[in-house]
């Protein structure tokens, strides 16, 4: 699956009813709720002596990929393009891969 071909499909299931701003909000929300569920079960792996729960991980990996994708359909931006943007930030930022000391002198 191409990943425009993701976001189109995920979008079939937003909530028409939303507008363009309450699309924003609620996909951000979701991230930061997603992004949690994700870190909760990393948690329980790294110190309450869990099994890794790979499974639910990859679940919660795919519901922030979807609220991901959401976010980008509220700004009119397809999700390659993010990627892409993201991809050459870091080419930039890190042009022969990552470096300890690269990042350690980085200006924010």
């Amino acid at each position: 699956m191409k990943i425009n071909e993701y976001q189109k499909l995920a979008m079939t299931t937003l909530n028409p009813r939303l507008n363009k701003n309450e699309i924003l909000i609620n996909s951000v929300m979701g991230l930061c709720g997603e992004s949690g569920e994700a870190i909760d079960i990393v948690k329980k792996h790294l110190y309450q002596d869990h099994d890794l729960n790979k499974e639910g991980l990859i679940k919660e990996l795919g519901d922030i990929a979807w609220y991901l994708a959401e976010a980008c359909t509220a700004l009119d931006v397809d999700l390659e393009d993010v990627l892409i943007t993201n991809i050459e930030k870091l080419k930039k930022r890190f042009p022969q891969g990552f470096d300890k000391e690269a990042s350690i002198k980085r200006k924010e």
